[in-house]
């Protein structure tokens, strides 16, 4: 049987390659990182040396799915021209540096409305991606993943009908799918505590979107109870999700295959407990 693709966000201080290296001590299959430092706009390049060095890496490693997550600065939805403009300019670097890894997915949350209808935000959204299309099919470029949200503040793309909008008009120009993050459906409402639970998400994610978009998963539990539309992640069966969530995501057979990346919090003390505690599911 093959190894399920299972790992977490790991911290790529020192260098990215150093996120392959730690990934592999904690018995990681895949992983998610940051290419830049997520809470400042102002980004280096990753210099040839450093690209090589994580190519290597993940050669020497088998490290398969990987995946960036985008800054949490960027807003592809603003209403404001300047924070829009920023944000826009910030995710094709995003893409750059993706491209130059050859990652193979980089996630992103929607975009938040902050006073503008959420219509015109997704509409919005959808645009920004569009001026993205000459980067995304280049050589080694990421599928971008939209990232399902717990809906806080004026946050989108915490229902399925806000991902579809903007995957419909988008589609057909760039490769697109979704990152379903346990903790954030469960605090937007959706049930996924067992699997008739994740049964009844999944046929309504397949019947507003379509399975074929589902690429990855974060997998966390959640401190806040179902439809909190509140974002705070607890360790595996630690939370009001419950570990039998868990379970039946690693058996289920429209899940078992996609890569999952935990940000469970107390990852140096937990993420390797936890990888193994996905992997032993598996199996079952």
């Amino acid at each position: 049987m093959k190894e399920p693709l299972v790992g977490a966000h790991f911290s790529a201080a020192g260098g990215v390659h150093n996120a392959i290296e730690r990934a592999a001590e904690m018995n990681a299959t895949t992983l998610q990182l940051f290419t830049n430092n997520q809470k400042q706009w102002r980004a280096k390049e990753i210099a040839p040396d450093v690209i090589d060095k994580f190519l290597a890496a993940v050669d020497e490693t088998g490290m398969q799915e990987i995946m960036s997550h985008d800054s949490y600065l960027i807003n592809l939805g603003s209403p404001k021209a300047e924070l829009l403009e920023k944000s826009i300019e910030a995710f094709k670097k995003e893409i750059e540096r993706c491209t130059q890894l050859q990652l193979a997915y980089m996630n992103f949350h929607p975009g938040a409305a902050t006073g503008s209808e959420d219509e015109e935000c997704l509409d919005k959204i959808a645009k920004s991606l569009l001026e993205c299309e000459s980067l995304v099919h280049k050589d080694h470029a990421p599928m971008l993943l939209l990232e399902c949200t717990a809906g806080q503040g004026t946050t989108l793309g915490w229902r399925f009908e806000h991902l579809s909008h903007i995957i419909e008009k988008v589609k057909k120009k760039i490769p697109i799918g979704v990152c379903i993050d346990t903790c954030h459906i469960f605090a937007a409402g959706y049930d996924i505590r067992d699997k008739a639970a994740w049964d009844k998400t999944l046929q309504e994610f397949d019947d507003v979107i379509g399975l074929e978009y589902l690429r990855a998963l974060h997998v966390n539990d959640s401190k806040k109870e179902l439809g909190s539309r509140r974002d705070r992640h607890a360790n595996l069966g630690e939370g009001e999700i419950g570990i039998d969530c868990f379970k039946a995501m690693m058996q289920h057979p429209k899940l078992k295959k996609l890569p999952k990346y935990l940000e469970t919090p107390n990852g140096d003390t937990h993420w390797k407990k936890e990888i193994q505690l996905l992997k032993d599911f598996a199996k079952k």
